[in-house]
């Protein structure tokens, strides 16, 4: 398990950490975000820190047009891709704007999931690889405080699944990961209960541990998987009268 990683949105504190975490089992590593140019501080204490060869390169998952062409110019094909690419945004706005309700959709789903598609196609065609898709809890069941961002997440949960049961004779395994809450940058300022908030580094943990044991669904925190069990189980009619 010494392959190429390639970290889609790697800009992000989740994706430094997955960065960290892979280049400590000696994976080199290909970073790639808009602007990859300013990760040269990323790069250089991942290679002075373990020893892995790290390489930058620049990607816009909005430009889904640019989507091959950006495969086609990495160094080499990775063995392991890792989309970390999303946006939370605000649902109030998202109610009164369809543009930033588009970028929402657009850089939880379409964005991720189609570069995906390019990935999976490769990797089907060399009979090896893994993909590995960061969605989300709020992706479980649609709730009034954040259902753009959470139908977003839930399409490229359905995705990952169809792309796992398409390769699963391939050679090519897919991994879904439900973090829950990270304390990141993006959670700032929200009130998230401690049992309930991983850190960055459990997630990169948390996704290596689940590419060696071929793991398909992982929720970081396994405590979420009781709380969307019972989310998901209440019946509609009670449901749309509650405010969570």
């Amino acid at each position: 398990m010494t392959g190429p990683v390639l970290i889609l949105g790697a800009r992000s504190d989740i994706a430094r950490a997955i960065a960290r975490a892979f280049a400590a089992e000696g994976h080199p590593i290909q970073l790639a975000a808009r602007h990859a140019e300013n990760l040269g501080t990323d790069r250089d204490d991942l290679q002075t820190r373990y020893g892995v060869e790290v390489s930058l390169h620049d990607f816009d998952a909005l430009e889904v047009r640019q989507h091959e062409a950006f495969v086609d110019g990495l160094p080499v094909l990775p063995e392991i891709v890792v989309s970390a690419i999303g946006v939370l945004g605000d649902q109030t706005e998202n109610e009164d704007d369809v543009e930033a309700a588009l970028g929402v959709i657009r850089a939880n789903f379409e964005g991720p999931a189609l570069i995906l598609g390019v990935l999976a196609n490769r990797f089907a065609t060399r009979g090896s690889g893994t993909i590995v898709g960061i969605s989300s809890v709020a992706g479980d069941r649609g709730r009034a405080s954040n259902y753009v961002y959470g139908s977003a997440k839930a399409g490229f949960t359905a995705f990952l699944s169809g792309l796992r049961n398409r390769l699963a004779r391939q050679g090519v395994h897919v991994v879904t990961v439900q973090p829950g809450f990270v304390n990141t940058a993006m959670t700032a300022g929200m009130d998230t209960p401690g049992a309930l908030t991983a850190e960055p580094s459990e997630v990169g943990e948390a996704i290596v541990n689940a590419v060696k044991k071929g793991r398909n669904v992982i929720y970081v925190r396994r405590i979420w998987w009781l709380v969307m069990s019972i989310i998901c189980a209440i019946p509609e009619a009670i449901f749309k009268k509650t405010s969570i």
